[in-house]
């Protein structure tokens, strides 16, 4: 497989140019960014396969529901069913997905749907089900939507910045997408975690100058870690 990802090399090089002008496109208002005046926050990665957006997802669903009308909007990865759908009891996961449905199941206060048009998708939350903060769901590439907060994740073991893209590594974009984050989680750390490790993560991600977390499995975050990262939030979003 390694010896094949390198021969793909100069198809990642094709890959980084296309995604660069898309991005570009975007910046310079070629393409165009919805913004909304309800509070919208992104959650994704730079890189393909797991790291931990449902527990973070999750996590902040936790942190908000009480005091705002939340909501989640997602793809719906490999449902059968198209366009617009609210989660309801009846639903399956082959209608809307299994962590759509997983959200619905968990957190009964919160609206959960799918939506492969972000912008219609939130349209609909904000006007239909007068949701206050909406969550978007492995969203860091899906630029239409203009997110109120960004929040990039990367794996302690997998770090963005030691990546490539795909096909000869597993980066979505260039590891300069980083700097359209507010924060930077890196999740799946090890709780025996040394302060030399720790320092090395820090390093290698210092040159983006976002603010880093550290996250021990995934929601296993210490207090302080908790607050800080929420008072960030709230200071930016402006719910303060």
């Amino acid at each position: 497989m390694k010896v094949l990802r390198f021969f793909l090399f100069p198809f990642a090089i094709l890959y980084d140019f296309v995604t660069k002008i898309r991005n570009l496109f975007f910046d310079v208002g070629v393409f165009k960014e919805t913004s909304f005046k309800t509070p919208i926050i992104v959650v994704g990665n730079l890189s393909v396969g797991g790291t931990g957006k449902t527990p973070q997802i999750e996590y902040l669903i936790r942190l908000l529901q009480n005091r705002y009308k939340t909501a989640v909007l997602s793809r719906g990865y490999k449902r059968l069913t198209k366009g617009f759908v609210l989660v309801r009891d009846n639903h399956k996961a082959i209608d809307v997905g299994d962590e759509p449905l997983q959200y619905f199941k968990k957190f009964k206060a919160i609206s959960v749907a799918v939506d492969a048009n972000r912008v219609a998708g939130v349209a609909k939350l904000i006007n239909e089900q007068n949701a206050e903060v909406v969550l978007l769901d492995d969203a860091f590439q899906h630029r239409k939507v203009k997110g109120s907060f960004n929040i990039l994740l990367t794996k302690f073991n997998d770090l963005f910045v030691d990546d490539f893209l795909l096909p000869t590594g597993n980066l979505r974009e260039s590891k300069t997408g980083a700097n359209r984050a507010d924060v930077i989680l890196v999740t799946k750390c090890p709780n025996d975690l040394d302060q030399a490790s720790k320092a090395k993560v820090l390093k290698k991600l210092k040159k983006f100058d976002k603010e880093v977390f550290l996250l021990e499995f995934l929601t296993e975050i210490k207090f302080w870690v908790l607050k800080k990262f929420l008072l960030l939030i709230l200071q930016i979003m402006k719910f303060y």
